[in-house]
């Protein structure tokens, strides 16, 4: 599980370059950023839904938050592939910031 990301990141290379009727992950390629960038923001609006369903809900609510995140997170990767960009990058970032506080990292930004 913990190279998943990984795995994913060679299959989306793969589809990359695939015909955009032999794959979904394709046809966004084919379709442009726009089309990726409609799909994060709907994945990203989905996500939220289901974390406010969560918040007071059963096991059934947080699975389908779960599955949502999933889709958000697979959408963003889409997007970094399409963009030349990978979830290492991502990785990288995050473990420039760890234990930095967010407060002083978020300063530094501006």
């Amino acid at each position: 599980m913990s190279d998943i990301l990984g795995k994913l990141d060679e299959v989306l290379q793969q589809r990359r370059q695939a015909a955009a009727t032999d794959s979904y992950v394709a046809s966004l390629h084919h379709k442009g950023l726009n089309k990726i960038l409609e799909k994060v923001g709907e994945e990203t609006t989905e996500t939220l839904l289901a974390a406010k369903d969560a918040e007071h809900g059963d096991d059934a609510s947080r699975h389908a938050l779960i599955a949502e995140t999933a889709d958000l997170w697979f959408h963003s990767l889409v997007m970094l592939s399409h963009l030349g960009l990978s979830h290492e990058q991502v990785l990288e970032e995050l473990a420039r910031r760890f234990g930095i506080s967010g407060h002083d990292e978020k300063a530094a930004r501006q």
